[in-house]
């Protein structure tokens, strides 16, 4: 039995993931629930759950709040948040679970199902919640999901990323390479705002890795490890307006 507190300051809010819960996920079970950071971290150093439904915003704080004042990580978190574009960037980025409200019992259930995992890996869990939190004042880091783990990598070392085909290949100017088991469209909204411009379908640079851009029906960008990426006809106005205001 997985077991569980959930904590948000809407009752309706809460009872809405304590219902799908008890009626969809019979694998789980809600031990305690909370309004607030202060009862949520009472709560969690009480009952020791498995698992933690986290609201992000919150009377007397942010559930990311919650996290830091924690000693240490020994349970999985899934945010529930209503849309907050940086919150939910600052998520993605770590690679930590989230659903969205109104919340959809399918999306709960399926995030249930990602829990049922035959050991979780705490270390890592906190590794993830590290970034999340350092991130909160300005993006510095990413998760990367890989074949093998995670890789937890410093946004400013990364040269390009590639689509191949349902994964991305992230270029490092360590000259690593590293296939990641997302799609390049997940990363390009992620990384977008970051000094990264999305040139074509297949391609997304940082643009401060750009050495010089070569003019033709789309153009041609050289980047300081010497690769060369296609800029598309439709992404090129944009790349060029990009790149005069950097």
């Amino acid at each position: 039995m997985i077991r569980a507190i959930v904590i948000d300051d809407e009752q309706e809010s809460r009872n809405t993931v304590i219902n799908i819960l008890n009626n969809f996920c019979k694998s789980v079970q809600v031990i305690a629930q909370a309004e607030n950071v202060k009862e949520g971290k009472e709560k969690i150093e009480r009952e020791k759950p498995d698992v933690v439904f986290l609201d992000i915003q919150m009377p007397d704080g942010t559930g990311f709040d919650l996290l830091e004042k924690l000693p240490e990580i020994s349970f999985q978190i899934i945010f529930v948040t209503a849309y907050d574009q940086y919150a939910l960037k600052a998520i993605k980025f770590s690679a930590l679970d989230y659903i969205l409200k109104p919340v959809n019992p399918q999306h709960l259930m399926d995030a249930v199902e990602k829990l049922k995992k035959p050991e979780t890996d705490f270390g890592l869990i906190s590794k993830q919640i590290s970034t999340l939190l350092r991130n909160k004042n300005g993006f510095e880091r990413i998760t990367l999901p890989t074949f093998e783990g995670l890789r937890f990598i410093i946004l400013k070392d990364i040269i390009r990323c590639e689509a191949d085909s349902n994964y991305t290949n992230f270029y490092l100017n360590s000259g690593e390479n590293i296939l990641v088991t997302k799609t390049l469209k997940e990363y390009d909204e992620s990384l977008s705002g970051e000094d990264f411009i999305r040139v074509h379908q297949s391609h997304l640079v940082n643009s401060k890795y750009i050495e010089r851009y070569i003019k033709g029906d789309g153009g041609t960008i050289i980047m300081t490890d010497g690769s060369e990426v296609e800029v598309s006809r439709r992404r090129k106005e944009e790349f060029l307006s990009r790149m005069k205001d950097n």
